[in-house]
Order: structure tokens, then sequence, then C-alpha cells
């Protein structure tokens, strides 16, 4: 009986494609490498070159004997970029000692154990063809092939290979499909993390997570006494690891957050606690994503996006485990936090929970009755922890002003934020230190002590803390004035909350829901809540002349004039009417998009850059993953869908370019003018510093890819597989590229848009006319009458007046104050308004009496 190779997937994950060896296996490995058979072997090279699958590149040009007495003149013909297949395909036979060193000995010209473009390597090497059992050998060319046969070199060792068979398909790739198949079977396995005893030995070993010489520290919370139990037991058996468990008080206050500073640890996260048949504790900690590179925490916005990314990828479970410690966060610290580390216990960061809980509800099975029981029991937990975050932290002291009915980012920690390197704010307190007269070190004790009281390096750290709590840290947009500023993505994202729980109560819950904050909530109120927010935004953010939303300073009473790109995540939340919608649009696009994707902020709001003014990480030129899936999401919702693939398609491409250019890297962050990942910033650029092979990527870089691609056409993807750059595409494919959209939106959604179904977009459609119908069902005072259609509740003008909902409407005798003087008091905010027309607070308990029409005889 013959021989038979084995068949392996050429495309399957590295896991399953070096298990069982297929080198070991192969029929070639097996063949004698006797000299009969490379005399044989050289009589026969140019039969060989011309007909076998295998070219012969070792030989020589020039006079040849072939065998005869003859001489035959050969001549070596240059390889195209596109070769003639062979009936079979090619595959190596590679010795990864020797392979290896030759590669990078030959290629790897500033030794960083990368092959890429700045390698001055002739980019040309002779492997070995598992077909001829290692006698023949094919050239493999090119940055992106010798790249790639780097990375799967390094991947087998993984799994313990020496000696492997790589197929040539798997070097040469569509590099848009290769980095796709890599994010969703090695990356995403790659930056799984969790708190058991497999996982805390990684965890411990952060050198954030304990200093030099200390003792590894997990904070567990008052009353969470299982994991005590667990960790406790954990400490014992990893002894090695001198791993210290401590319980945190049941009051966490800012005071006792700042004396822990220099005991800093992990926090506890959730975990399926259940009990064996003789009572014992079956503890499992719930594993989740992180965002990569020094990041090994779960973090707040990071594992929205992360989420998307996995959902794309079908990986639902991951993106529910993120959303269960949440609602624990919530439960045990108060907040969802900045991550699990001991230090962010009084700061949060951007809320994403409800859309997050809302995607990750529609991917779950619900094929039974028991499985739509729990969904919807787990959808209930998850929206009560959402509304208690939304309540005791966002619109609750000090991150909520009353005047404006706006939030700003504002923690309640003291002193110096402790997470950064220890000369970091040296330059701010050594003025402090001088006029005391002390050293730079002695004054950062004395102040970290309360010994000293000075405001002003108060105020300055408040900033600070406000800044990294808005995920946007560091930019000039919002340094030395964050806690101040009421920022357009804050706010977008909290009536986003508001809108998503009025839906939730509406469609999943009846209308009504029992909170646990001690009291019952109805749809009609978020409806309410939603629509004061969305006139505060129209007031106080939204600048007709410009054509943008700008952060609003409530202590200065005035808008910030910083150009910011998440001016467009008004389209993602919802809250621009059509007419807005389109002047956003038009110049938006003259202001952030740029080659590579969109842009942080404009060149002119970031100011000029100087060795003491350096540049921001979150400035210009500089574009972020999170800023480009919110803008996809809001034009795509709005009917902008050829301005949002063209935003995607430039974005992939930067990372496409930078994933072929540079040994499959995918870094945290690009600049985006100059597309490059290669630059000097602020705390680096994380995922750019790896050897040999990326096993990680970025998370939300990761996320952005996967979910980006379901953006483009068939068209756009290929073009993309080429390396087409976005400007030669949108030229030959007649696209617009003069910051205009190519088409008028197809329809004109309303304020709360019809979203349109696709991967990555809520299938779930909330009316346009929802608030119309929930005030129409209030109780309504004598003497007063509604507006006849919702229509004229949205007025696109670029002013609103700051207590009535409808200018449009002047027939209308409606005088409606939504001010929020207290959003944690149902009683305040839904109370009667005495200068308004409605008694709102009749409607929290009970639905109000229906009156009947008196007909005339």
């Amino acid at each position: 009986m013959a021989n038979t190779v084995p068949k392996v997937d050429v495309h399957a994950p590295p896991k399953e494609y070096y298990s069982g060896s297929a080198a070991l296996k192969s029929v070639a490995v097996g063949r004698s490498r006797s000299r009969s058979y490379q005399r044989a072997y050289q009589q026969y090279i140019p039969h060989a070159e011309e007909n076998d699958d295998d070219s012969t590149s070792s030989s020589t040009s020039g006079s040849e004997n072939n065998g005869s007495g003859r001489a035959r003149n050969r001549t070596l013909r240059r390889r195209g970029s596109l070769d003639v297949r062979s009936v079979h395909p090619r595959r190596f036979l590679v010795d990864i000692d020797v392979i290896e060193k030759a590669l990078l000995d030959q290629e790897d010209s500033n030794k960083d154990f990368q092959i890429t473009v700045e390698d001055s390597g002739p980019k040309v090497l002779k492997v070995p063809t598992e077909s001829s059992g290692g006698f023949r050998t094919f050239e493999v060319r090119g940055t992106y092939m010798l790249s790639n046969l780097l990375q799967e070199m390094a991947l087998a060792r993984d799994y313990g290979m020496n000696q492997v068979v790589i197929d040539e398909e798997r070097l040469n790739e569509n590099p848009v499909d290769r980095l796709s198949r890599m994010i969703r079977t090695v990356f995403w396995n790659g930056l799984v993390r969790c708190m058991d005893e497999s996982g805390i030995q990684a965890i411990c070993a952060d050198p954030k997570n304990a200093k030099p010489g200390a003792s590894p520290i997990i904070y567990v919370p008052f009353d969470d006494h299982p994991a005590f139990e667990y960790y406790t037991k954990m400490a014992r058996d990893l002894s090695q690891l001198s791993i210290k468990v401590v319980k945190l008080p049941q009051d966490i206050t800012p005071r006792y957050v700042n004396s822990i500073n220099e005991k800093f640890g992990v926090l506890s996260l959730a975990a399926d606690v259940s009990y064996d048949a003789n009572g014992g504790l079956v503890y499992r900690p719930l594993p989740f994503v992180v965002p990569g590179g020094r990041f090994n925490e779960q973090y707040g916005w990071d594992s929205y996006f992360e989420a998307l990314g996995l959902l794309v990828d079908g990986r639902y479970q991951l993106g529910k485990n993120m959303i269960d410690n949440f609602v624990y966060e919530i439960k045990h610290y108060g907040k969802i936090l900045n991550a699990n580390r001991s230090y962010y216990l009084t700061r949060s960061q951007p809320p994403f929970l409800t859309d997050m809980i809302l995607k990750v509800f529609e991917a779950l099975p619900a094929n039974t009755e028991d499985e739509k029981a729990r969904n919807h029991e787990w959808l209930r937990k998850s929206f009560d922890a959402a509304i208690t975050e939304y309540m005791d932290v966002w619109t609750s002291e000090p991150r909520f002003d009353r005047k404006t009915g706006l939030s700003c980012y504002h923690t309640t920690g003291i002193g110096m934020p402790p997470e950064t390197e220890s000369t970091h704010f040296d330059h701010i307190v050594e003025p402090f230190a001088k006029r005391l007269g002390v050293s730079v070190e002695e004054y950062k004790k004395m102040y970290s002590s309360d010994e000293i009281n000075e405001p002003e390096l108060d105020e300055f750290f408040v900033h600070d803390r406000a800044v990294r709590e808005s995920g946007h840290d560091t930019s000039y947009r919002l340094e030395r004035r964050c806690a101040n500023l009421a920022t357009i993505d804050l706010n977008c994202l909290l009536y986003k909350y508001e809108v998503d729980i009025a839906d939730t109560l509406d469609e999943h819950f009846g209308g009504q829901f029992e909170w646990t904050g001690g009291r019952e909530m109805t749809a009609a109120e978020w409806r309410v809540r939603s629509e004061t927010r969305r006139l505060s935004i129209n007031k106080y953010m939204w600048n007709e002349q410009k054509g943008l939303y700008f952060d609003y300073d409530v202590s200065l009473g005035e808008q910030s004039v910083y150009e910011t790109v998440t001016s467009l995540w008004a389209l993602w939340a919802g809250c621009a009417t059509p007419a807005q919608a389109r002047r956003l649009v038009e110049i938006g696009c003259r202001k952030f998009e740029v080659s590579g994707g969109l842009v942080s902020g404009t060149e002119e709001s970031r100011g000029k850059i100087s060795l003491q003014r350096p540049n921001r990480q979150w400035d210009f030129p500089f574009g972020w993953a999170p800023h480009q899936i919110m803008a996809w999401y809001g034009l795509y919702n709005y009917g902008f869908v050829d301005v949002a693939r063209r935003f995607a398609y430039r974005w992939l491409f930067t990372i496409t370019q930078a994933f072929v250019d540079f040994n499959g890297c995918v870094p945290e962050k690009f600049d985006v003018v100059n597309m490059t990942h290669r630059f000097d910033v602020e705390y680096g650029n994380v995922g750019s510093d790896f050897k040999k092979v990326v096993r990680e990527g970025f998370g939300w870089m990761n996320a952005s890819y996967q979910v980006g691609l379901t953006y483009l056409t068939s068209h756009m993807r290929r073009a993309l597989g080429t390396l087409t750059p976005p400007d030669v595409f949108f030229r030959k494919a007649n696209w617009k590229i003069d910051g205009t959209p190519s088409h008028s939106p197809a329809t004109t959604p309303g304020p709360i848009p019809v979203f349109i179904s696709e991967v990555g977009t809520p299938r779930y459609r909330p009316q346009s006319n929802a608030l119309f119908n929930a005030l129409r069902n209030l109780k309504i005072r004598s003497g007063h009458a509604m507006p006849a259609t919702s229509d004229t509740m949205y007025s696109s003008s670029a002013s609103t007046s700051s207590g009535g909902l409808a200018d449009a409407d002047a027939d209308a005798d409606v005088d409606v104050d939504m001010r929020v003087e207290d959003p944690s008091n149902p009683a305040s905010f839904l109370g009667a308004q005495q200068a308004g027309g409605y008694d709102l607070a009749a409607s929290t308990a009970r639905k109000p009496a229906r009156k009947t029409k008196k007909t005339k005889k």
C-alpha cells in the first residue's frame, strides 16, 4: 500500500496545524538521503526545473554537462511576483534551528528579531522542499513571506517542534485573511487571563502588581466570603509566591485607598461559585480578555471594544464573563473600575455597559425555554447593575453638574496617582519643593502623607485623575481642566444608557423594573431622562456655526474650542437630529479624515509642539481604534454607509500595511497622518516591541480589524488584500475623496435612528416617537395639551430653550421644564415642576387614569 502524505488544513490554527507533527508523518522525511539520489537529481536538474513542482534554485548558471558529454547552457530566470502554480501545493521541510539562524543572520540587519522593510537583507532565502525530502530548495522571497516564515517557526516551537512541514500557502496567504485568522485563533487566546491558580501566577509576575522584593497582594471585598476562602487557600498552596490576601473594609474611602498606594495589588473579580456534595467550595474564576502588553488586568472601556471583536468571532462567552466582572465591580467596589487594581478603586472609565449587555444578550443561545429564562434573568441582573452605576456614579456628586444637567469625569481619589513612573510628576512638584526648601522626593513623601496642604497641587491632581478616567490620557484637550469639562463623549454615552434602559424596560420587562436600589422604575422615566440630556447637549455643546459638538466647561460657563473627533459619538448614541447629522458629517470629514483613518483632533486645536510642550498620544496626528469604531457605527446608523466604509478602509489599510511590512505587528495606536506606528510619544506604542512573532496584538486594535471587515464590500476587501492605497482605490472606484459624503443618505432617520441590521450594529429598533408616547401617557395637568405629533419635538435648531421640548411648535400650549434637580431622587427628577405643565411624579408609581371625551349632543 502506497504511503500518503497526511492531509492538513493549510489555514488551521497553530495548535491544530502543528499538533501531530505533519513533518514526522511525512513520506519525504523517511527517504534515504544517499549520494546516488543526489547524483541522479543533479542529472535531471533542467527537466526538474521545467516540469517538477519544485524549481531548483541551488544550481549554477553557465555550462553544465548533461551526462552525454555535451555542454548545455542554462540561464537562471528571475522569479516574478506571480509564479505559475504547480499541480501539487508546495510545502517546505524546515529544520527550525538551521533555517531560523540562517534567516536571522541574513535578513535581520538591525538585530531586533523581526524581518521588516527596514532590514537591508537580500530578502530571499532558499528553503528545502518537503516533496524532495529536503534535497531540493526553493526560494522564499520578500519581506512578507520571510517574516511569515519566521513567525511560523516561532509558533511551531511553542508546540515543541524542531522540524516541521510548512505549506507555502501559509506563507503567501492573503494578508487580510492571515491577520483576521491570527486574531481569531491566536491573538484572542493570548489575551485571555483568569484569576485561578494557573492565571494568578502570571498576573502576580506583572511588575505593576507588586514593588520589587514585595509580596504580591490580592484584595478581596469585605462581604465576598467564598473569594476570601479561595484565595487564602491558594496562597497556602502557592507558598513560593508569598501571596498576601487582604480583605477590604466595608466602606472603601478615598483616604483608605490612598493609604494602600504603597501596598498595591490586584482586585478579585467574579466567579462561578457552588458547593459539592460534601459542602466543599467549588470556586471557578471567570476568564476575561485584557488589552495586552503591559496591561494585564480587565480594563473598563477596552472591554467593550474587545467584546465587539469577540462577538464577530463567535466568542460570546468571554464577552459575557467580562460583563459579569463589571457587575461584580459595581456591587463590591461601587463602580466599573479603570482596571481591577487597588489604586483604581476611586476611578472609573467611559461607560459602555448597557450597549455591551445588549450586544452580548443578542448573541446568547436561546434555543430552549430554560436558556431563554436564564438569559432573561442575566439581562435583569446586568441592567440592575447598570442602573446602579448610572445613579451612584455618573449622576451623583462630584461627576454631575446640576446647573446644566450634564456629567463630567471627576474621580474621588486624593494624592498623586501611584501607577505612574516615579519621576512622572517631578517637573510639577519641583516649584513647590523649592518654595519649601526641600528636595522633590522629600516633598512627594510629605504631600502623600498629608503633612503638606497645597490646594493648587490638589487641583492639578483632580484634573490629572479625571483625564485618566476619561480614557484619553493624555491630551491637551483635557489637561488641567478635565474635571470641569462636560465632555461630548461622556454625555453621549450616558444618553445611550438612558435610551437603552428605556428600550429594554419596554421590550423585556413590560415597561417597569424593580430596581434593587429601592424603587420601581418605568421606561417613561428613562425616556424623559434621555430627552433632558439631549436638550442639554444641544444647548451647551452643539455649535451650529462650526458644525460640531464641543466639550462644555461648567466652571467657566463656555464651550471649549478644541475640535475633537469624539464629536462624532453623537451619531453612535443617536442624539443628533438629521440636520445636525448631515452638518456633522460634512464638517467631520474635512476636519478629521486623513490618509490612515480618523485623527483624534485637529492640528490647530493641539497647538505647536516643542521640547517644552511635547506631543500627547490622544492628540493630532494619532488615531485610535475606539474613535474609528464609534464613527463607523454612527455613520452607518444614520445612513452614511459609504462614508463609514471609506473610513473603515483607511483604518484597515493602515493596520494591514503595518502587518505586512513589520513582521505581523499590531500596535496600540497609529500616526494616521503619516500612516506609521514608529514614533516617539509618551508611554510608547504597546504591541510594537516583540520577538519573532506577535502572540496577542492589542485588544481593541484586534477588535477594530474584525469589526471593520464587516463594513467592507467584497471589492474593498480584495483591494485591501493587494494593499491598494486608500486614495488610489477611491479614485479608481469613483469614490469622492474631498471630505464629503459620496452619496446622500438613503433614508433620513430620526434622532433615535432605526438601526440597520448588520454584524456589529444593534438589531433592536427603538422608535423615534417613543418619548412622545411616554409623555402622552403621563398625567397632564388641566389646561395643557400635548403637541399633535412627535415630529415637532425634534427641532434641528442650533439652540433649544432650557425648559422647552418643542420650540418648533409655537402653537402648542406646552411648558415643560425637565431639568434634573437630583437625578438620583425620583421625586425630584419626576416631581411636579411648578413652572411647567406636567406632573411627572405620578407616572413612577401607577398609570394615570384615562379620561374620556365628552361628546356634544
